[in-house]
C-alpha cells in the first residue's frame, strides 16, 4: 500500500473512530448553545486620570487607611486593556498586534520553563553573578495584556501599572532616567516620596533577587531581562503603595533609571506571579493571600475589568482546583487538566497524560492572565478542534487567519448554534460562554475557534477563555477558582 493510501486511510479511521465515540453517547445529545456575533471591539479611551484616584495625592497621608501585618482589608480595582493606550488603532490593526504580542510571550514562557528545567541544580537565590549572567525573569515585550491604576511614594502619585501573573519583580521608571520608553503619567521621582528607601546589599530583599548588585554606596541594585532582549534596570527599594485609599507600606519595588522596550504607556509593572518577590508574596497576610480578577468580554461590555485583593477575592460559588508546583520554576500558577468535553460528550482522545507535568518540571498546564488565546499540547489540541468541527459542520466555513484554522463565514448572521465546551480541571468543570472561544478576527463576519496547538509539552490557559469568569488565587489554600458571571 503506498504512503498516500496509508495516510487517507488513518485519517478516515480516526474521524470513524471519533463519529463512533460521539454516536455512542446516543443517551447524551449533542448539546449546543447560541452565539450572537460581534464584531471586533474599538478601544475604549482612558480619560487621563481619575478624579477620585488624583485627589488622593493632594491628601495628608494619615487620611489612608494603612494595611500593616496584622491588618487584613480588602481592596477592588479597575482594569483597563492595554488596547486603550492605541485606541486611534483600527480594531483590526489592535487584534492583528494583539496576536503578535501574543506569539511572543507564549515563545518565551516556554523558553523560560525549558531553561529553568535544564539548570541543574536550579540557581540559589541572590548569587552574585553580576548582570551580564542574569537569567530572564520577565515575559515578552509589551506582553501585559490589562493595566491598573495605583499611588506610588508618600504623598501617592498614581501611576498606570501593568498587572502580570507570569512574572514577579513590582518595578516603575524612576527619574532620573539614564533611558525611559515614552509614558502616559509623568515618571515618577523619588525624591519627592517620604516613604522611598533604599534596600542594603546584604538584606534578604536583595538576595531574594536572581540577579541583583551594589551600588558604591553600598545598595541593592536589580536588573530585570526579558525574553526579547529588554531589560528594566535601577534602584532596589522599599516604598509605599496606595490602592484607592488603601496604603500598603515597604512593598520592595524596582525604580528603573534603564527601562528599554517595556510596556509603551504604563508606567511599570505589578508583578502577580508566584515568586519571593511578586506583591501577592510580599503582602501575604495583609491581604490573607488571596486575590482574584474578573475579565469582561470586550465586545459585549463597556464596562471595566476588575481586580480584588482580600478574603472576597474568593467567592462561595467558586469553583476549585488545586494549585501545582513546579520544582524548577516558582513564578507560574500550574493547575490539572483532566480532559476536555465538546457538545456535552468528553473528547476521548483527550487524556490526563497529554496534560501531566513530570518530576523534572517539564510539561503541565498554567494559567496565565498575560496570554490570550489557550494553547493546548497539539494531539489534545487536535482532538479537540476535529471534534469541533464536526459538531460545527452546519457552519460555513472560512480561510486559516494567522495562528486559527478552524474559522467560519458568520457574516449576516444575527445568531448561531455552536457545540459546547467545557474544561474539566481536578474538581471544576468550566464551562465556557461561546464567546470564549469562537471570536471574531476582522471587520468581515470571519469568526475562528480561539484556541491553538503547541508543539511544547506546556499548555496555557489564556485570557480570552478566562473572560467573564472571577479567577481567584487562593495561595493560602493552594487552590484556584472559576466562579462564572463573576463580574457581575
Amino acid at each position: 500500500m503506498g504512503e498516500k493510501s496509508k495516510n487517507t486511510l488513518l485519517f478516515s479511521s480516526s474521524i470513524i473512530l471519533l463519529l463512533l465515540s460521539l454516536s455512542a453517547a446516543v443517551s447524551t445529545p449533542f448539546q449546543l448553545q447560541t452565539l450572537v456575533p460581534r464584531t471586533l471591539p474599538s478601544p475604549s479611551t482612558l480619560s487621563g486620570q481619575d478624579s477620585e484616584l488624583e485627589s488622593d495625592s493632594l491628601v495628608e497621608t494619615s487620611d489612608l487607611d494603612t494595611v500593616n501585618s496584622n491588618t487584613t482589608l480588602e481592596v477592588q480595582l479597575e482594569l483597563h486593556h492595554v488596547d486603550a493606550f492605541s485606541s486611534e488603532e483600527i480594531p483590526e490593526r489592535l487584534f492583528d498586534l494583539r496576536l503578535q504580542r501574543d506569539e511572543l510571550r507564549a515563545e518565551t514562557i516556554n523558553s523560560l520553563v525549558a531553561k529553568a528545567v535544564a539548570r541543574n541544580p536550579p540557581r540559589a537565590p541572590g548569587r552574585r553573578s553580576g548582570f551580564s549572567s542574569s537569567i530572564i525573569s520577565g515575559l515578552a515585550q509589551g506582553s501585559g495584556e490589562y493595566f491598573t491604576r495605583l499611588g506610588v511614594g508618600t504623598p501617592p502619585r498614581y501611576l498606570y501599572m501593568v498587572l502580570d501573573t507570569g512574572s514577579d519583580v513590582v518595578w516603575v521608571q524612576c527619574s532620573p532616567c539614564k533611558k525611559c520608553y515614552s509614558q502616559s503619567d509623568p515618571i515618577f521621582d523619588p525624591t519627592k516620596s517620604r516613604s522611598f528607601s533604599g534596600i542594603p546589599c546584604g538584606s534578604p530583599l536583595c538576595r531574594s533577587l536572581d540577579s541583583s548588585g551594589c551600588n558604591q554606596r553600598r545598595m541593592c541594585l536589580y536588573q530585570v531581562s526579558y525574553g526579547d532582549g529588554s531589560v528594566t534596570f535601577g534602584d532596589f527599594s522599599t516604598e509605599t503603595l496606595t490602592f484607592r485609599r488603601t496604603r500598603v507600606g515597604r512593598v520592595a519595588i524596582g525604580c528603573g533609571h534603564d527601562n528599554e522596550g517595556l510596556f509603551v504607556g504604563a508606567a511599570g509593572l505589578l508583578g502577580l506571579g508566584r515568586g519571593r518577590l511578586s506583591f501577592p508574596s510580599q503582602t501575604g497576610r495583609r491581604f490573607n493571600q488571596k486575590f482574584s480578577y474578573c475579565l469582561v468580554d470586550r465586545s459585549a461590555s463597556s464596562r471595566p475589568s476588575s481586580l480584588v485583593f482580600g478574603d472576597a477575592a474568593v467567592p462561595r460559588a467558586a469553583m476549585l482546583t488545586p494549585l501545582l508546583t513546579n520544582p524548577k520554576l516558582d513564578t507560574f500558577y500550574y493547575i490539572e487538566l483532566l480532559g476536555i468535553s465538546v457538545g456535552g460528550i468528553r473528547v476521548p482522545r483527550i487524556t490526563p497524560s497529554l496534560f501531566k507535568m513530570d518530576q523534572a518540571g517539564n510539561g503541565g498546564v498554567i494559567i496565565d492572565s498575560g496570554t490570550s488565546v489557550t494553547r493546548l499540547t497539539r494531539p489534545a489540541y487536535i482532538a479537540m478542534r476535529d471534534a469541533f468541527r464536526i459538531g460545527a459542520s452546519n457552519l460555513k466555513g472560512a480561510p486559516d487567519f494567522s495562528l486559527f484554522d478552524t474559522c467560519f463565514d458568520l457574516s449576516g448572521k444575527t445568531s448561531v448554534k455552536v457545540p459546547t465546551v467545557v474544561l474539566h480541571f481536578r474538581g471544576a468543570d468550566v464551562s465556557l460562554p461561546a464567546t470564549n472561544y469562537l471570536i471574531p478576527v476582522d471587520g468581515s463576519g470571519t469568526f475562528c475557534f480561539a484556541f491553538a496547538g503547541t508543539m511544547s509539552g506546556l499548555s496555557i490557559i489564556g485570557n480570552i477563555q478566562q473572560q467573564g469568569f472571577r479567577v481567584s488565587y487562593d495561595l493560602a489554600g493552594s487552590r484556584i477558582g472559576f466562579t462564572p458571571r463573576g463580574c457581575e
